[in-house]
């Protein structure tokens, strides 16, 4: 539909260092993954602290690492979870969307790990995946499970600082990663198993109308991690096809970013000294990759 964009290939900021790789595949986890072909180490939920260190989770092994601005790892954590998506809270404080806990927060000095929020009216979470937090203290996350177009019961939740929880969305086969636009007035949500992103906008009362299909990709697995920059242009990591996108507000693709050592894109955050620079994770090589981004990049605000 549009014609290719230009198209550049990342540089590896860090690789997870040998004596942190599990040698054998195993696990529950595993057994519910056919396509993931490594075993070392499934890298996703970049965040970067007040400090310039940047976290990333290690879903299978239930380990939560931070990698100083040399490109050095520190397991902060490691329990018997599986953690996903995370976001580095204002206060200093951790969130982290595990898959078999639900939403849980880490404190970063002693590794301790603490529920937040496990069920929503008694009832289980099918498995978190990611989640982003609006300016507002507002923490969206996405519920995935194992949905799909088989099965398109995957649901989006907000939930306020007053602790009220909403569910805006439970018709979605396969949500994984979210960001607020700028303005705070949409949530794009990437809907792997579907290739697509979604536009979900909020009526005045922060209801959900109107929601569309705002990106239509192809190819690879599907979406994964999303971030937005200054100008409004969606970041969108695209697993299977080991590529980094950027699209304009008008969603359409003016950058393709290669990364040079897998197809397995999972995760993005802007970070570096002047928060131009695209940090993305690969796990087919265990690494997080960096790419200076010609566009606007830096963030008007981190999500926490």
């Amino acid at each position: 539909m549009y014609a290719a964009p230009p198209r550049m290939t990342a540089e590896v900021f860090a690789r997870l260092p040998d004596d942190l790789r599990k040698p054998t595949r195993g696990g529950e986890w595993f057994a519910h993954q056919p396509a993931m072909g490594q075993h070392h180490s499934v890298l996703e939920g970049l965040s970067f602290d007040g400090d310039g260190n940047l976290y990333c989770v290690d879903i299978p092994w239930g380990r939560i690492l931070r990698i100083d601005p040399k490109g050095n790892f520190k397991v902060v954590a490691e329990y018997d979870g599986w953690p996903n998506g995370l976001r580095v809270h204002q206060d200093g404080r951790i969130f982290v969307a595990d898959h078999k806990y639900g939403i849980v927060t880490l404190d970063p000095d002693t590794g301790k790990i603490t529920p937040y929020l496990e069920r929503v009216r008694l009832e289980h979470l099918k498995a978190v995946n990611d989640l982003y937090f609006g300016q507002n203290g507002d923490l969206y996350f996405t519920d995935q499970g194992l949905t799909g177009l088989h099965d398109p019961t995957g649901r989006v939740f907000r939930v306020r600082p007053n602790g009220q929880v909403d569910c805006l969305l439970d018709n979605v086969p396969s949500p994984n990663g979210l960001v607020l636009s700028l303005d705070e007035r949409v949530l794009f949500v990437a809907v792997t198993r579907a290739n697509a992103i979604w536009r979900v906008p909020f009526s005045d009362d922060g209801s959900v109308a109107k929601v569309g299909n705002f990106i239509q990709m192809t190819g690879g697995g599907g979406p994964d991690g999303i971030t937005i920059d200054e100008a409004g242009n969606l970041v969108v990591c695209q697993i299977g096809m080991g590529a980094l996108w950027l699209f304009n507000p008008q969603g359409e693709p003016i950058l393709r970013v290669d990364s040079g050592t897998g197809r397995q894109t999972t995760n993005v955050a802007y970070g570096g000294p002047d928060r131009k620079t695209a940090f993305f994770t690969e796990c087919d090589a265990g690494v997080i990759l960096k790419a200076e981004m010609p566009h606007p990049g830096k963030r008007m605000y981190s999500g926490f």
